[in-house]
């Protein structure tokens, strides 16, 4: 019904400006993360599209440039599944920008086959929450220092789906490619949730969203049968124009300057699941994150 009721929404429009402010946005050579860079380039934005794909990430970049007419448009090599070329990256923008105001953790993979990382985490908790942990871990001095800032985090409805396993957070001793994804998602919940509390004070607040059911790239893994349904479900779907609405809408709505830590759709509060309030399930993910990123984030 939501998504039904969002159909006959007004959609959510605003003029806000982003001149002089610096963006990252991960995964932004596809889909709903180059249709953000294209609307924050127009802002006025920096824009960093961070890639694993350099030569499909150059083309983006272009078109960005071309749609946006914003010629401060730059791609960077990051590859969320190896924790080396997270931390080059991240050694590269803190070097060589003098501030970071938004953050989009947008950059996801979807039902795939069982892989791992190069850190030998499983490729969807991995991608989508570990990869994105770290990342914000090694960026948060620089957003601290340009506050304020935002971090958007791209999650899901289906984060209510599903549970965390905490005792098998790698899919090691069984894998279901959903149940991996919507506990992934959830994570992104959660991890919004946390960084909130820790962020509390700091002119930092973070966010994490629901874009709706989008016509993506993500659904190549997809096997037949699932891509008839998605077919057929395809005009309550939304193209990736406004698909990236709502990462749009948390990443510049002067409203939500005070607000931190809630979950989004169709560019307004939405309830998340009881799982993705859980504070005691937060953090526990939080630790266990830290842990297996051997890093420490109080």
């Amino acid at each position: 019904m939501q998504a039904i009721r969002s159909f006959f929404r007004a959609p959510w429009s605003s003029a806000q400006r982003l001149d002089g402010k610096t963006v990252v946005i991960t995964g932004a050579n596809a889909g709903i993360g180059k249709e953000t860079a294209i609307d924050l380039a127009k802002r006025g934005a920096r824009v960093i599209m961070a890639c694993r794909d350099m030569g499909r990430a150059q083309a983006a970049a272009k078109d960005v440039t071309e749609s946006s007419g914003n010629k401060d448009v730059v791609c960077m090599k990051l590859d969320l599944a190896d924790s080396k070329s997270i931390r080059e990256f991240a050694e590269a923008i803190n070097q060589e920008e003098p501030k970071l105001n938004i953050l989009i953790n947008n950059a996801g993979v979807m039902a795939c086959p069982y892989g791992k990382t190069a850190d030998g985490f499983e490729m969807q908790i991995g991608v989508n929450h570990m990869g994105h942990f770290l990342l914000t871990y090694l960026l948060t001095d620089l957003i601290k220092k340009s506050a304020p800032a935002r971090i958007v985090t791209v999650s899901s409805m289906a984060h209510s789906w599903g549970p965390i396993n905490l005792e098998d957070i790698n899919s090691e001793k069984r894998y279901d490619k959903w149940k991996a994804y919507y506990q992934s998602k959830l994570a992104n919940v959660l991890f919004s949730r946390s960084l909130a509390k820790r962020l509390e004070g700091t002119g930092v607040t973070t966010y994490s969203l629901h874009p709706g059911v989008i016509q993506t790239d993500l659904w190549h893994h997809l096997s037949g049968i699932e891509q008839f349904f998605i077919k057929m479900a395809r005009p309550f779907t939304k193209n990736s124009v406004q698909g990236a609405q709502t990462t749009i809408y948390c990443a510049v709505e002067p409203s939500l300057e005070k607000e931190s830590g809630g979950y989004y759709s169709d560019c307004a509060p939405a309830d998340c699941s009881a799982a993705g309030k859980d504070d005691d399930l937060a953090q526990k993910l939080w630790e266990l994150s830290c842990q297996q990123l051997s890093i420490t984030w109080e």
